[in-house]
């Protein structure tokens, strides 16, 4: 399986776990949500919805009354079908979400494994936040040196593209940095002697609540940023 099929294959299941859809609404969600699935089309989706049930992650239903479907045979169109996720993909599922090895620190699968930070356990947030902040700090390193190197050699316009693309991984960096800082500080609030109790408590305790900066003004750049690459 492809680094690519696996980050699709990630998000379908984030996106199914969530609430069943059918092949158009993932389609949608995976454009409008997820950026970095605008390129896929149904011929690369369906692929993906069948191996997924081939594996027992995702099972199919109809999507409609029994009426509509078979006014829709009738008619000579498919009936609409709904992938569900079973109890084997969601347990599927929450594996990759744990998951914290360098793949998840790369620009594309970044970006899905963020996306669905509100179902993550915070311990692996950070690690996940830490990992990709280590990969950028060694790409930066890189590109700094690189153009230490070829700066006289460079006429202005690559010199400007080449200072564009170091600017952006450091405004990522400084991004990943409060970040990393506010999961810090949730996970220190949570553990002092007067964390509060109740629902304020079991939100702060949750892996379904992120912990973004809450300051207003901060720009978010987007992970998957070519300008990053």
């Amino acid at each position: 399986m492809s680094r690519r099929s696996g980050i699709l294959e990630f998000a379908v299941l984030g996106l199914l776990r969530e609430a069943p859809m059918h092949g158009y609404e993932l389609r949608k969600r995976l454009n409008t949500s997820l950026g970095i699935f605008r390129a896929f089309s149904y011929g690369t989706l369906y692929p993906c919805l069948k191996t997924l049930v081939a594996n027992g992650w995702l099972i199919e239903e109809p999507g409609s009354a029994p009426e509509e479907a078979v006014a829709a045979t009738l008619a000579g169109r498919r009936a609409k079908i709904v992938y569900r996720l079973t109890a084997e993909g969601k347990e599927h599922f929450e594996e990759l979400l744990s998951h914290t090895g360098p793949d998840a620190w790369e620009d594309e699968h970044f970006a899905a494994r963020f996306a669905f930070f509100g179902q993550t356990e915070r311990e692996v947030r950070m690690r996940v936040l830490e990992g990709r902040r280590s990969r950028l700090e060694e790409r930066l390193e890189k590109m700094r040196a690189s153009l230490a190197r070829t700066r006289e050699r460079l006429d202005d316009y690559t010199l400007e593209l080449q200072r564009h693309g170091m600017e952006s991984v450091e405004r990522e960096v400084r991004w990943l940095n409060e970040l990393i800082e506010s999961e810090r500080a949730g996970r220190d609030q949570r553990s002092g002697p007067e964390a509060p109790e109740g629902p304020a408590r079991q939100n702060t305790e949750s892996g379904e609540t992120g912990g973004l900066p809450r300051h207003g003004g901060s720009t978010r750049p987007d992970p998957s940023d070519d300008t990053a690459k």
